[in-house]
């Protein structure tokens, strides 16, 4: 099943109309600028010589291989099979982080700007960042109409963005939000 064909889906609660879009745009900017300035121009890639080719190489492998497997694995989880009884999902990397595919986008961004540190496609990975939060914040709100108090307590326990390491036991100082 392709990802747009499950408009029609009872299960899923929705998403920006300008989400696919707006990614689209921001992807075709980010990369056109990324390479331009990489390979062609190199007018903001003076942070290369700086910063070693040996740290950048593995820390943006790093980031694009975690990138494809939140953004293959979220998507799958959502769009690989309609759910009979509509809820939250929280099950596998919905467990960890409440956005896992646009995480994804954003990694694979950061990876690629490790890979050469362009201060121009900076200014576009921010750009993304800021719209990726944005449909994030529309799409929360979606689902918190849809799933109300479900939604509510997933949002208390699951962080939008950054995972947390350390779980502190309910009752016992505290928790980490």
């Amino acid at each position: 099943m392709s990802i747009r064909e499950h408009h029609h889906r009872n299960d899923l609660a929705g998403e920006h109309r300008f989400g696919d879009a707006g990614q689209l745009i921001l992807a075709c900017l980010f990369f056109s600028i990324w390479i331009a300035d990489t390979f062609i121009l190199q007018y903001s890639t003076f942070l290369n010589g700086i910063v070693p080719l040996g740290l950048r190489v593995p820390a943006g492998i790093i980031l694009i291989v975690l990138a494809f497997y939140l953004s293959i694995t979220g998507l799958s989880i959502v769009f690989g099979k309609e759910r009979i009884k509509p809820g939250v999902i929280r099950e596998g990397v919905f467990g960890r982080v409440r956005h896992p595919v646009y995480l994804g986008e954003i990694l694979l961004y950061l990876g690629l700007l490790l890979f050469s540190i362009s201060l121009v496609s900076t200014v576009v990975w921010f750009a993304a960042i800021l719209f990726l939060h944005s449909i994030s914040r529309y799409e929360e709100k979606l689902l918190l109409n849809r799933f109300g108090d479900e939604y509510k307590a997933y949002i208390r326990e699951v962080p939008m963005w950054l995972p947390r390491i350390l779980r502190m036991p309910a009752g016992r100082g505290g928790s980490f939000k």
